[in-house]
């Protein structure tokens, strides 16, 4: 299900991703759901996209997020969606800022954080650098270590920890690989650089970062002569697909 709602805009790029790696990609706005048009009980994976739900107004991601709190059926949906055992999820930029204010619904998501305004009062869109981390992401498996570049666009990325359990699987990095809150090497200003979350059992997975905008080796402005077509983003959508079978 490649999600989205009212100024959402990068469902496109998030389906091209996913149908490449072997899935069947269904767009699914918010309304086919409340509709019933689409049930979630019909899909194994939930691509939450980045872009402008209500234009930010209500927060970042938090109208998006409240639609689907404050309505019964629709949160015993994704409640249930987010239990079911076979299933993964994921979020990148205003979807991750969604599915992080669905954290009391998403198992082992508890301590995810909330996400606020860049400490540069203003919108970053730029290539920033990252590093994977250890973590039980089943998206992110066998990728820690790897330090990669990747794209950004935000206005409200700054992570905002309750508590130090989060469990990342990402964090901005320096010219010489280290963690980072400096701007704009970090974008946003989260502490220790940690911009991407999984819940305990790795299968759901928020980040403000665009993997889906950097999957192929060609939408960078410059990669390694001996990357292939694919680049390594791209096997975040592989781990999906092995995930589900």
């Amino acid at each position: 299900a490649i999600f989205r709602e009212q100024g959402v805009n990068g469902q496109v790029e998030m389906a091209a991703a996913f149908d490449r790696a072997g899935f069947t990609s269904v767009d699914v706005h918010l309304n086919d759901i409340i509709s019933g048009r689409h049930k979630l009980e019909d899909f194994v994976g939930l691509a939450a996209c980045g872009g402008f739900s209500y234009g930010d107004v209500l927060g970042a991601g938090e109208g998006w997020a409240k639609t689907i709190l404050f309505d019964d059926n629709l949160r015993e949906q994704f409640k249930t969606f987010f239990e079911r055992p076979d299933t993964f999820s994921l979020g990148t930029c205003n979807g991750c800022q969604a599915l992080a204010a669905l954290k009391d619904i998403i198992p082992g998501a508890e301590h995810w954080p909330n996400f606020m305004r860049n400490t540069s009062e203003q919108f970053e869109a730029r290539t920033v650098m990252v590093e994977v981390t250890d973590s039980p992401s089943v998206l992110f498996k066998d990728m820690a270590g790897a330090k990669l570049p990747i794209p950004v666009a935000h206005g409200e990325g700054r992570a905002e920890l309750d508590t130090q359990k989060a469990i990342s699987m990402l964090r901005y990095i320096d010219n010489n690989g280290k963690p980072t809150a400096v701007y704009p090497l970090n974008p946003n200003g989260s502490e220790g650089g940690l911009t991407g979350f999984t819940s305990k059992d790795g299968r759901a997975n928020i980040l403000m970062p665009h993997p889906e905008r950097a999957f192929l080796s060609r939408q960078l402005s410059w990669y390694p002569k001996e990357w292939d077509e694919n680049s390594p983003w791209f096997k975040i959508f592989l781990n999906a697909r092995d995930f589900v079978g």
